[in-house]
């Protein structure tokens, strides 16, 4: 097993409900890359690190990952956590497969990638609905934004499941059946 996870994928495809359970089960340390982007967005906007800059939210997602790459590779290299047993499981919405193969050493990070490309808009966001809690940020929108976004998850899915196809990565479909998806991921991972 390598000393870091990354797990990355589409909103509500269960990549944060994943991360905490590999790291409550087998000792590592979470972290929320979607936290540090915003965190940049707001405190280092000459980075170009930015979810909303882009004319497309695909153009968004790939300039994110692109610039967002290289960081991570850096977190991992710092060898904080080199003297433990455990690393980083690390969850990301904005990380596309060829950053991950361009920039990622993955004999120290592995990547896993959870999508819901098998949905259509409209089951998309009927999933929305159903995982979506006040701490989400989605959780607030009007239905016509909901319905916007949910394109884009769709569009981002079929990129990604794409992409893991091309690079030989692991690509987990949530679409249906998430919980048990999601519980043998976790009830494997370990083996």
């Amino acid at each position: 097993m390598t000393k870091h996870i990354l797990i990355s994928g589409v909103p509500r495809a269960g990549k944060s409900t994943v991360s905490r359970l590999i790291a409550k089960r087998y000792g590592y340390q979470h972290i929320s890359m979607d936290s540090v982007i915003a965190g940049f967005e707001q405190c280092f906007p000459e980075t170009g690190v930015s979810s909303y800059v882009e004319p497309t939210p695909e153009a968004s997602m790939r300039t994110v990952s692109r610039k967002m790459a290289p960081f991570l590779q850096a977190m991992i290299d710092s060898g904080e956590y080199d003297e433990l047993d455990y690393g980083m499981v690390i969850d990301m919405y904005r990380l596309l497969p060829e950053d991950y193969v361009k920039y990622i050493d993955p004999e120290k990070c592995a990547a896993y990638y959870f999508v819901t490309a098998d949905l259509t808009v409209e089951e998309r966001l009927q999933m929305l609905k159903q995982y979506d809690t006040p701490n989400d940020y989605t959780f607030f929108d009007t239905e016509e934004k909901r319905r916007a976004r949910c394109e884009e998850i769709v569009a981002h899915s079929r990129l990604l499941r794409e992409q893991c196809a091309r690079f030989g990565l692991p690509c987990y479909e949530t679409s249906q059946d998430r919980e048990a998806v999601l519980s043998r991921f976790v009830e494997g991972f370990g083996g």
